[in-house]
C-alpha cells in the first residue's frame, strides 16, 4: 500500500520478508555452497595429480643434472626399491616413494648415500588404470605395453624396472651399466583421466612428460 509523503511523493509501506522468501534464499545459498565444495574438491584432486607428475619429472631431471655437475653417479628409485643394502636414514621407502641416492664409482651398492626421499600425495599412486592406450604404437615413445606402472630397463633381461642410474656424461643406465630406457605411470585410484606418464631415453638421459587426453571416444597421450 502506498501513501502520500510530506512533499507529495508516494512512499511504500515497509514490510518484512515472508517465511517462504527466507527459505528460498537459504536453499539458493546451500545450492551454491554445495557446488563450490564439489568444485573445490575436484580442483584439489587435480592439483594432487599434477603435483605428483611435476615432482616425478623434476626429480628425474634433477638427478641427471646433479650427476653431470658433480661428476657422481646418482640412482633414482621409485616405490619400494633401493640400491641393494643401502641405508635409508631419511626414511624407509613406501609404494609412493621417490628416493635419490649418490653412489661413488668403484664402491659397493650398500655404500650409496640417500640424499632425498619424497612421497607422492596420498591419493596418487604409481599405477596404470584400465582403459589407457596399450600395445605397440599406442604407448608413449613406444616403451612397454602400458600394463606395468614402473617399467624401466626396457629390453634388459632381469633388469630392475623401478630404478635408474645417471652417469656423469648424462646417460641413464642400470647399476650393471646397461642402457636404461623406460616409462612410468601415475594416477589416482579408479580415475582414468588422471593418468600421466614419464618416459626416459637411456642413451641421452632425456625425459618427457605425458598426460592422457580424450578426443571423442579415443584416448591418447599428449606431451606436456
Amino acid at each position: 500500500m502506498e501513501k502520500e509523503g510530506k512533499y507529495g511523493r508516494r512512499q511504500r509501506d515497509a514490510r518484512g520478508f515472508s517465511l517462504i522468501e527466507i527459505l528460498i534464499v537459504i536453499c539458493v545459498m546451500l545450492t551454491i555452497l554445495s557446488m563450490s565444495v564439489l568444485l573445490l574438491g575436484t580442483g584439489l584432486q587435480d592439483s594432487h595429480v599434477r603435483q605428483a607428475f611435476d615432482t616425478t619429472l623434476s626429480q628425474i631431471r634433477i638427478a641427471r643434472e646433479r650427476s653431470i655437475e658433480e661428476r657422481k653417479q646418482y640412482i633414482l628409485c621409485f616405490g619400494l626399491t633401493t640400491p641393494t643394502g643401502a641405508a635409508t636414514p631419511l626414511g624407509a621407502p613406501t609404494a609412493q616413494s621417490i628416493q635419490l641416492f649418490r653412489w661413488d664409482a668403484g664402491t659397493a651398492l650398500a655404500a650409496a648415500v640417500q640424499v632425498s626421499n619424497l612421497q607422492l600425495p596420498t591419493d596418487v599412486q604409481f599405477q596404470t588404470i584400465a582403459g589407457i592406450p596399450t600395445g605397440p604404437g599406442a604407448v608413449p615413445d613406444g616403451f612397454g605395453t602400458g600394463v606395468v606402472a614402473l617399467d624401466f630397463d626396457q629390453g634388459v633381461v632381469g633388469g630392475n624396472k623401478q630404478q635408474i642410474m645417471f652417469l656423469p656424461y648424462g646417460s641413464a643406465r642400470d647399476t650393471n651399466l646397461n642402457l636404461n630406457s623406460g616409462i612410468l605411470y601415475l594416477a589416482k585410484n579408479n580415475n582414468l583421466m588422471s593418468s600421466h606418464a614419464v618416459t626416459l631415453f637411456g642413451a641421452s638421459g632425456r625425459s618427457r612428460g605425458w598426460a592422457l587426453i580424450k578426443t571423442g571416444a579415443v584416448y591418447s597421450w599428449n606431451e606436456q
